[in-house]
């Protein structure tokens, strides 16, 4: 039987393994959404087992601030009467970017695949993915990002390459050092030019 992994255990293990994610906060209350906020403006997420499509399900909140904070988790509150057991998550605004997906399962033939796309609404959509077997070697980073049609878009004409290699190797060894993982979805993980972070984390444990 698989489980959802806590969303903090999940940052947690993205943390050891040095996989960038955006800053996030459990909150219990408009006022800690709008304590949590500051200046910033942040994102509202309804997490619970029974949505594991948060964006189809009108479960994420985007760019809030000030009053459209209380307004969104008083809404988010409602919609989760008919998901207990849930959770409310804030995040801060992650920076624009290219949206990518870098994701991984156990496949019962070949073992721990990953892989890595173009993300967000569009992976779907376009179908631009690239999988390999784990573990794999840094040539075969480079391989899957070369595969991509949308390889110039997500690496910025080539100048978070590097960057995007070393996403995917990291995400080999969380992969191979962690069997117990089933599936790994990262999506989107927000690229740019400088950097990347992780924005949703969903993980299925065996």
């Amino acid at each position: 039987m698989m489980e959802l992994l806590d969303y903090f255990d999940g940052k947690r293990l993205l943390d050891k393994h040095g996989i960038k994610s955006v800053e996030s906060r459990y909150v219990s209350s408009a006022q800690d959404a709008v304590a949590f906020a500051a200046a910033s403006p942040i994102v509202l997420k309804l997490i619970s087992g029974k949505a594991l499509h948060k964006s189809k399900a009108g479960l994420v909140k985007l760019d809030l601030k000030g009053p459209d904070i209380s307004k969104a988790y008083s809404e988010l509150v409602s919609k989760g009467r008919l998901l207990k057991p849930y959770r409310i998550i804030a995040q801060k605004m992650a920076k624009n970017g290219v949206e990518i997906i870098i994701g991984g399962r156990t496949d019962e033939q070949f073992g721990k695949l990953i892989l890595i796309g173009l993300g967000g609404i569009y992976v779907n959509i376009f179908k631009d993915f690239a999988l390999r077997v784990c573990p794999i070697k840094q040539e075969d980073a480079q391989e899957m990002i070369d595969q991509l049609k949308s390889r110039d878009i997500v690496t910025f004409g080539g100048k978070n390459r590097k960057i995007l290699v070393k996403l995917l190797m990291d995400v080999n060894s969380l992969l191979v050092e962690n069997r117990s993982i089933s599936e790994l979805d990262l999506n989107p993980v927000v690229a740019r030019a400088d950097g990347y972070v992780a924005v949703d984390i969903r993980m299925l444990m065996q």
